[in-house]
């Protein structure tokens, strides 16, 4: 992993440049070009661009420190040499929290596979299943996929660490659902990290446990051995996360900041102070979940933000290096999260959009097919668009004002056939949609 160059101290560029006649005009009139309000570019990268004719390269990383500098805002999250840590937001920052509230929050038009109560339950399993595996995965579990969400599923237990890791991360999920409407302590995070780690830390003693002055620090290291993060002294936690609770519940920042923003910077915060000496990833993506849906995020419920990130894991570190080696401006973390957010958004809707059109086209196959009355093609189109539905013999009949044998014979007719999954409570039995409903409807109706 390469670790990006810090940048030139800009201060002294500009007091090197008020020495000679014109270079401090020139360096000016970059900033009034709207040098800074470009590409958010860090150092590393701008270095190896063209500068603006008349300008060095150093010259034109102070001109767009200049643009900066006033947006910026403090902190109460402090650096090594207890400086605070800055935000800002530029024009894409402000263009993408404001797609994020159009689109994740209040009351918007969604498919019914999210709306319908029925597969809505369904749907957040899924969301939270996918979540917990990527979210693992970033962190060394090898499990695959269809293994991880068999285990979940089926309810089997855990073969291996990775599975035990997945596990562990699907029901922390769970209880950051449950309690979005909690206020977050250090205890809170404690519990959410015990949860996380749960049976696959090395020492049980640590999960739930932040490290101890008696320790040493476990740092942030690459696969390749390169160290990326040193983290503050951990006599310093308990007070630090007072602070980060303080912040994750609305205080510590004067005048307003959009809470999404908020949400994401309790992720940086998180993984910044490193409080434990496993799980700290997968915490700081759960505290980030709990800030969403404590502040009416619905929807985060359904996103999978790890997905994106293990994508490309080195720009996800690279955006906390740039952050912490340019004077601590988090608008590098920022623009690269919210970046995240609205891709999860779009690859939601996108499958959302596939899920219904499949619906659709089964439809369409079904209807043509003769092997099925239109009590049965009702229920089996109610079924696609609502996983998990139940159905009885006194509903069906209900439902199509028939006799009851009538309605035995249409269910039982669809279990023979592999459509219905029955079972029994009491003296009474109960039918619901097999997993693979779509594409046993798709084989049916294309024969």
């Amino acid at each position: 992993m390469h670790i990006p160059l810090r940048p030139p101290p800009w201060q002294e560029v500009l007091r090197e440049a008020s020495a000679h006649d014109g270079r401090l005009v020139l360096i000016l009139e970059g900033v009034d070009l709207g040098l800074a309000r470009e590409r958010y570019l860090h150092w590393d990268e701008l270095r190896h661009r063209r500068p603006p004719e008349g300008l060095t390269h150093e010259e034109w990383w102070a001109a767009i420190k200049l643009a900066r500098e006033p947006s910026l805002k403090e902190l109460p999250l402090l650096g090594p040499s207890d400086e605070p840590f800055r935000y800002g937001m530029n024009d894409a920052a402000h263009e993408m929290v404001h797609t994020i509230d159009r689109r994740a929050s209040g009351e918007i038009t969604l498919s019914e596979v999210v709306t319908n109560p029925h597969s809505r339950n369904r749907y957040v399993v899924s969301s939270l299943i996918e979540e917990a595996i990527t979210s693992s995965q970033l962190e060394g579990a090898s499990s695959t996929r269809q293994s991880a969400k068999d285990m979940i599923r089926s309810g089997r237990p855990p073969r291996n660490r990775s599975e035990r890791m997945i596990l562990s991360n699907y029901r922390a999920m769970e209880f950051v659902s449950s309690i979005r409407d909690r206020e977050l302590t250090p205890d809170l995070i404690c519990e959410i990290h015990r949860r996380v780690t749960l049976d696959n830390i090395k020492d049980p003693a640590d999960a739930g446990r932040m490290q101890s002055p008696e320790e040493a620090r476990i740092e942030v290291v690459w696969a390749d051995g390169t160290i990326l993060h040193v983290p503050p002294p951990a006599a310093q936690l308990p007070i630090r996360m007072e602070e980060l609770c303080r912040f994750a519940n609305g205080e510590g920042v004067r005048g307003f900041m959009h809470p999404v923003v908020r949400s994401v910077l309790l992720h940086f915060w998180l993984a910044y102070d490193h409080p434990f000496v496993d799980g700290n990833g997968r915490t700081a993506r759960a505290i980030f979940y709990w800030s969403m849906l404590h502040r009416g995020y619905w929807l985060a419920e359904y996103l999978s933000v790890s997905s994106i990130l293990r994508r490309a894991p080195a720009r996800y570190a690279r955006s906390f290096l740039y952050s912490e080696t340019d004077d601590g401006d988090l608008c590098y973390f920022i623009l690269y999260h919210l970046d995240v957010v609205c891709r999860a958004i779009n690859s939601l809707h996108e499958y959302l959009a596939r899920k219904m059109d499949e619906v659709r086209q089964v439809e369409r196959l079904i209807k043509q097919s003769t092997e099925f009355n239109h009590r049965q093609l009702a229920l089996l189109s109610h079924a696609l668009r609502s996983p998990g539905a139940r159905y009885s013999f006194t509903s069906h009949a209900t439902s199509h004002n028939v006799a009851y044998q009538s309605a035995r014979t249409d269910l039982l007719a669809l279990r023979d056939k592999g459509l219905l999954r029955q079972w029994k409570v009491g003296k009474s039995f109960y039918f619901t949609p097999v997993d693979d409903l779509g594409t046993r409807l798709g084989e049916v109706g294309a024969s």
